[in-house]
């Protein structure tokens, strides 16, 4: 058995198949989902699907990207958003300077510390988006005491350097469709050197569909092919890709 350890089905491009997701989800034999909020304004969609589907989980957070506020979040307002028994986490949240604009940062660095703030008040685990910005991200989770609560760097596309230092402070790493593909050779190798009991396997879906069904919409039914590539890459048989990863997803979501 599999689980999606992070995907949007909330989105609109599920929005009309949501029943047939679930279904091809447990074809699959992907037991488990977890619902990823991208911005509060559309949280309440993801937590309406993470109550009707006792298989799916939500988290509660601002994806650094989203611009529905540059001013300081809340982390009260946080908190009290994550106080549902289906939000098992805080985030997404994190630093992507790929994307921002030019001029100050500051608001995505606020915003980043105000999420790891609530996560430890509230002991759940964050995941954490981290693009373009690795000692920034590095640094605040240290200043702010990330270790103390752990969580997941989710579709990690950065170093091993990097993955080691989120390692050492509690985190997870998580493998999306990226290691499918021909060219991600840094994923690729650093997959090969993270171990098992550290690794997460995830679609980030509709996004990162992966190979062989790179440039459709993704699906959590599709992470399989993620734990397939693993299995590769560590010369290690499938059924204890799926056992670790799946283990390791509920000791760190405490589902």
């Amino acid at each position: 058995m599999f689980v999606d350890s992070h995907c949007h089905i909330n989105f609109p491009d599920f929005a009309n198949d949501l029943d047939g997701v679930l279904e091809r989800m447990a074809e699959s034999k992907v037991e488990k989902a977890l619902c990823v909020s991208v911005n509060l304004v559309t949280f309440p969609d993801v937590l309406k699907i993470a109550t009707r589907y006792e298989n799916v989980y939500a988290s509660v957070g601002i994806h650094p990207n989203e611009k529905e506020t540059t001013s300081k979040i809340s982390v009260d307002d946080l908190c009290l958003l994550s106080d549902h028994k289906e939000v098992v986490a805080i985030g997404e949240t994190g630093l992507d300077y790929f994307r921002a604009e030019k001029g100050s940062l500051e608001w995505q660095k606020a915003r980043f510390r105000a999420h790891i703030k609530c996560a430890r008040e509230v002991q759940k685990p964050l995941i954490i988006h981290t693009r373009d910005a690795k000692e920034d991200t590095i640094k605040i989770m240290r200043e702010e005491g990330a270790e103390k609560i752990g969580g997941v760097m989710h579709c990690f596309t950065e170093t091993f350097e990097m993955a080691q230092e989120a390692m050492d402070m509690g985190f997870m790493i998580s493998f999306s469709g990226i290691v499918t593909f021909k060219n991600a050779s840094q994923v690729k190798e650093v997959a090969s050197r993270v171990p098992l009991e550290f690794i997460l396997i995830e679609t980030d879906s509709p996004y990162l569909a992966p190979v062989p069904h790179r440039g459709a919409t993704n699906e959590p039914s599709y992470v399989r092919y993620v734990a397939e590539e693993l299995s590769k890459i560590k010369s290690t048989d499938l059924s204890k890709i799926a056992l670790t990863t799946t283990d390791n997803f509920h000791k760190l979501f405490k589902v």
